[in-house]
């Protein structure tokens, strides 16, 4: 450090100086502005890019969150529609079965009816096929007394005795 000190010379360290505040200068003016504005702006990109990630990450939680919304409402949805496919299976069904029964309850209301319209013309056929057989007997019966004289004049006493009773 002595020799320094020893060696020390105003017009070098005169003119260093002045080089050194040129060089400052021109760090300043030429380096220095465009430096320190490339720090700023990165500084600000930084920054914005932070920000924009904050919000992008809230607009996520936020779609994040009308989606399972979304998601919840279909399943509402879906559910109720499937309850009301339900009902109308169901109400389907009960209809489907009380027209078969009304219908079961037509037919055999209608066999009734046929079977008391057809029971109705077998009586009227057997009375007119007893009436027919109990005019021939009788036509028969008739023939075989009258061809009698006897037979006949006791008939007629026989019919006048019982209409004088009535």
């Amino acid at each position: 450090m002595e020799k320094l000190i020893n060696d020390f010379s105003f017009g070098l360290f005169f003119w260093q100086m002045v080089l050194f505040l040129m060089l400052l200068f021109l760090l300043k003016k030429f380096a220095w502005k465009p430096i320190l504005n490339a720090l700023n702006d990165r500084e600000e990109g930084i920054k914005n890019a932070l920000e924009s990630a904050e919000k992008a990450k809230l607009e996520m939680q936020n779609l994040q969150a009308d989606n399972q919304k979304l998601l919840q409402e279909a399943r509402a949805e879906r559910e109720a529609m499937i309850k009301e496919a339900r009902e109308i299976k169901e109400k389907m069904i009960l209809d489907a079965k009380e027209e078969a029964k009304s219908e079961a309850d037509k037919m055999i209301i209608s066999a009734q009816a046929a079977i008391e319209s057809e029971k109705k013309s077998a009586i009227a056929d057997i009375k007119t096929q007893v009436a027919s057989l109990s005019l021939e007997i009788a036509e028969k019966v008739v023939k075989n007394e009258l061809s009698n004289k006897d037979k006949q004049l006791q008939l007629v006493e026989n019919m006048l005795n019982d209409s004088t009773l009535n």
